[in-house]
Order: C-alpha cells, then sequence, then structure tokens
C-alpha cells in the first residue's frame, strides 16, 4: 500500500510540475512583446509589500516566473546559498526533527503542491493580463 501511495505522490509531484512548465512555456510563447508588461502593476496582493510603491510590475513577474522554471527545470540551486538556508533551517527547524518522518515528508509536500499551483497559477493570470493588454479575446 505504501509503494502504491509513493509511486501516486511522485506522480502527482512530476504532473504539478510540467504543469508549471508548460504553463510557462505557454507564457513565453504567447507573450512576445514582454516589454509591454512594464509599469503594469500587478493585480495580485502578494506581489506588494506594506509600501504601495514597492508593488512589482508584470515585467519584473514575468522575469521571476522564468527564472523559477528555470531553476524547476536545472535543480540548480546555488552552493553559497544553499549553505546559507540550511544553516538558519536547522536552528528554526529542530522542533520538527522529532515528528514522525513520514508525516514531516507530507508536511513538505504539501507545501511544494500549494506553491508550484499557485505558481502555475500565477503564469496563467499573467497570460490573460498581457492577452487584455495587446486586446486579443480568450
Amino acid at each position: 500500500m505504501q509503494h502504491a501511495e509513493a509511486k501516486f505522490n511522485k506522480n502527482s509531484l512530476l504532473l504539478t510540475l510540467r504543469r508549471y512548465s508548460s504553463a510557462v512555456s505557454d507564457m513565453e510563447k504567447t507573450i512576445l512583446l514582454p516589454s509591454l508588461l512594464r509599469d503594469v502593476p500587478s493585480d495580485e496582493l502578494w506581489d506588494c509589500d506594506a509600501a504601495e510603491d514597492s508593488c512589482t510590475d508584470l515585467y519584473d513577474n514575468y522575469l521571476m516566473l522564468k527564472a523559477i522554471r528555470n531553476t524547476v527545470e536545472s535543480s540548480l540551486v546555488p552552493l553559497d546559498d544553499h549553505k546559507t538556508k540550511n544553516n538558519t533551517m536547522f536552528k528554526t527547524l529542530e522542533p520538527l526533527l522529532d515528528t514522525d518522518p513520514d508525516a514531516l515528508f507530507h508536511f513538505h509536500l504539501r507545501g511544494l503542491f500549494s506553491v508550484m499551483t499557485a505558481l502555475t497559477k500565477k503564469t496563467q493570470n499573467l497570460t490573460e493580463k498581457y492577452m487584455d493588454i495587446i486586446g486579443v479575446a480568450n
């Protein structure tokens, strides 16, 4: 039973990653003039910090989504960045080390699914917004 569940989770994770990669590929094929996204504020609240003037524009989102896709596909994380994150994570995750490894794995897997699903939706929304800007109906 565990083997079937692990295979399902692996396939689901691969499917989620493929959906994101496909959404970014569609975005790249659709957005022929990314410069049209400059100075267009993002509608999404989580793109903004507390100050209104610190909001990023859609062009920054476009570049970020492409960079994330490249990182996901190449699985490359800068070594210095990885060391820094691991050192701080061990200090904050110490209470979690005593928990059930299976529960901890599922916690992180659900988090990864959540992040990848949110990025996929954000990519699709950006593509739709570009289509609105150039005046093409979906």
